[in-house]
């Protein structure tokens, strides 16, 4: 005979039927729970407790619990990094220069938001080594980016859109890496205030061009030669990423090892992980071409267009977007797909974007996320610059959407 005694409103303990007569120390301890409970021992039941599973509505009520906790675990840009360098991935020198450069960033966001309020829009009145009128934010935010990276003591040598040659950082301590950067991407399009970005790349240092710099401020040719030698292909890149300014500023980058979005929470200041892992799909219906120079461009690249153009199995043509801003077509194109090109034409024989500080990165940035980028022959990243500012043609996106052009360019 099996008696079921309640103890309490969420659980049950079962008395199997025993032939062995229980202790009064066993009664002693029993009988808080109740006088019948006594009585029932004493006349033989006892033998093991069973606990029931909890009823539905308190496992709810634990698991309602533990999502509530999960709502407040933010991870922000710093911890990650923290967790990276205690995984092996980067050093710590590293580690600081990346928070060197998202402290630029989010100073350039600042500065974007405010631009028309304290008169940071409209050119500067100068131009830069490849011909371009530098807006005024060009200057300021190569500024910004160059007093960052110097203050961290981590960086050897800089490369910028902005700059005639790479700079050495006197103010090194350790470390000693090699850091490009376009510090605004899309500047054209800051007085419409439309998306802008920065982009950057990270390298290794080059041991035979390690060397300590006197008190003079102008370096000699062989030292100049040195420097201008460290430009190397995308594929030695260690870090690479980009910020967008949008209606949101976004922290992108990649270690080598998968990529990862971090948005800026104004309310903190800090970046907040908001994707991880992203993976760019197979294939996506959104081209993104400037198609105004469409008559510019080689027959074959027309007859892809023209075929994009058309409706497909679905009754629909691909969708055309483009931006202006390299950064922001790539973000776009991690989260949905499709494929950008800018591709040589009869006026820019090598293309328009700068391979080492544009197209280096990004191409690293999406081929972590499983996607495709080459110059209309080769891999970008394989593409060994032979000056800082050299040029190349680009498409880059979805693996299948690459594959297709390369189908007509063949």
């Amino acid at each position: 005979m099996v008696q079921a005694i309640s103890t309490s409103s969420c659980c049950n303990i079962l008395f199997s039927k025993s032939h062995r007569s229980t202790s009064p120390r066993s009664l002693h301890r029993f009988n808080h729970y109740s006088p019948s409970f006594a009585h029932r021992i004493s006349t033989g039941v006892q033998r093991k407790a069973v606990e029931l599973p909890l009823p539905e509505t308190v496992t709810q009520q634990v698991q309602n619990k533990e999502q509530r906790k999960t709502q407040f675990a933010l991870e922000n840009l710093t911890s990650w990094l923290l967790k990276q360098e205690l995984a092996g991935n980067i050093d710590a020198e590293l580690t600081v220069v990346l928070s060197s450069i998202s402290l630029a960033c989010k100073q350039i966001a600042s500065l974007l938001q405010r631009s028309s309020i304290i008169n940071l829009t409209g050119g500067q009145g100068t131009i830069n080594v490849q011909g371009e009128d530098q807006k005024k934010l060009d200057v300021i935010s190569n500024e910004l980016f160059c007093n960052c990276l110097r203050s961290s003591g981590r960086t050897g040598i800089i490369a910028s859109e902005e700059e005639d040659i790479p700079v050495a950082v006197e103010e090194t301590y350790s470390g000693n890496y090699i850091v490009v950067f376009d510090p605004i991407d899309g500047s054209a399009n800051i007085d419409t205030a439309l998306t802008t970005g920065s982009i950057f790349g990270i390298y290794s240092p080059d041991e035979q061009c390690l060397f300590d710099l006197d008190d003079t401020s102008t370096l000699d040719q062989a030292r100049e030669k040195c420097i201008i030698n460290v430009c190397q292909p995308g594929r030695n890149l260690l870090v690479a990423g980009y910020c967008l300014y949008s209606s949101s500023v976004v922290f992108t980058i990649s270690l080598g090892k998968g990529v990862f979005a971090f948005t800026l929470d104004p309310t903190y200041g800090e970046f907040v992980l908001t994707h991880e892992n992203i993976k760019i799909p197979e294939s996506g219906k959104i081209y993104s071409f400037n198609e105004g120079n469409y008559d510019l461009w080689d027959d074959k690249l027309k007859n892809y267009l023209d075929q994009l153009r058309q409706p497909g199995s679905n009754g629909k043509p691909y969708s055309g977007r483009y931006i202006g801003c390299l950064v922001g077509e790539i973000h776009r194109m991690l989260l949905r797909g499709g494929i950008y090109g800018n591709p040589k034409n009869k006026n820019s024989k090598n293309g328009n974007l700068r391979l080492l500080y544009e197209c280096a990165p990004m191409s690293f940035l999406i081929e972590q996320a499983g996607g495709t980028a080459i110059d209309g022959v080769q891999r970008i990243l394989d593409i060994v610059p032979e000056q800082v500012h050299q040029r190349t043609p680009i498409f880059i996106g979805s693996p299948d959407e690459v594959q297709k052009l390369q189908k007509y360019l063949a």
